[in-house]
């Protein structure tokens, strides 16, 4: 079970609980500050709206597990809301607009900015900010100067090899993979009772994917119950095995982007 403000990601690297004293001493030249990106939005009638910022914060904290105690790696809050605008009007979803949540990542990346840091990773887990968070990597590193890299948990694999392929085609809200890792991260907000099983249907085509965004949809143009997904195979021995899974290959990740700058990719 995860509980929020303990463990090594909380009691050694997240950044405020220092003093601004401390900041001030810091040697900012190393450090890399991991912005988490989440949602408020509804998850089916089985899951919770707070779903991708939870495990947001779960994943990081299995991954700063795995960091060694050298790294310069450092946690900020969340920010609790995206743009879950594919999800308005489904009681519960509280989204931001785009322009919202750009005003929001450029007033805080300013901040760090003015408090000499010079890398930030956007670390996200709503597919609705992708886009926009892909965009504001480069509008921040010009407005500031800082290195910005980005990050979906998604893109290390851990859960290859617990799903089936029509939950990898298809299974990108509230199905089998988030409903088992929110039972193993807090057992008690999920309702199994009410897990649906819901697959959108795409045409055979190469030119039309749900991970590509190659098409402009709202959830109601694909689910009915809000899912899309095989929720009802979840388990929470399965999801505390992909958080096991996880922790490894997204701390590898975030010592990657902290061992990068932007000055090596110039062939002089």
């Amino acid at each position: 079970m995860f509980f929020r403000y303990q463990g090594e990601a909380y009691d050694r690297r997240f950044l405020p609980r220092l003093t601004t004293k401390e900041i001030a001493a810091m040697n900012k030249d190393d450090v890399l500050l991991v912005l988490p990106v989440g949602a408020v939005e509804q998850h089916g009638p089985h899951m919770p709206v707070f779903t991708d910022t939870l495990l947001g914060e779960a994943m990081l904290a299995k991954a700063f597990e795995h960091l060694p105690e050298d790294s310069s790696i450092w946690l900020l809050p969340s920010v609790s809301y995206g743009k879950s605008t594919e999800h308005a009007g489904h009681p519960g979803t509280i989204t931001l607009s785009a322009k919202t949540l750009m005003a929001v990542l450029e007033d805080i990346s300013s901040s760090l900015a003015r408090s000499g840091f010079r890398k930030l990773l956007l670390f996200n887990t709503h597919g609705g900010n992708a886009d926009l968070l892909g965009m504001m990597a480069r509008e921040i590193r010009i407005a500031t100067g800082l290195e910005v890299y980005r990050l979906d948990p998604g893109a290390v694999g851990y859960s290859d090899s617990f799903t089936d392929e029509a939950e990898k085609a298809c299974g990108i809200h509230a199905g089998d993979v988030e409903t088992s890792l929110v039972m193993a991260t807090c057992p008690g907000w999920v309702h199994a009772e009410l897990a649906p099983r819901e697959m959108p249907r795409f045409p055979d085509s190469r030119y039309f994917s749900f991970r590509s965004r190659s098409f402009a949809w709202v959830m109601d143009d694909i689910s009915g119950s809000g899912v899309a997904g095989d929720a009802t195979k979840a388990t929470p021995d399965r999801g505390a095995a992909m958080l096991e899974t996880a922790g490894p290959l997204l701390a590898e990740a975030l010592l990657h982007i902290a061992s990068f700058g932007m000055a090596s990719l110039k062939n002089e």
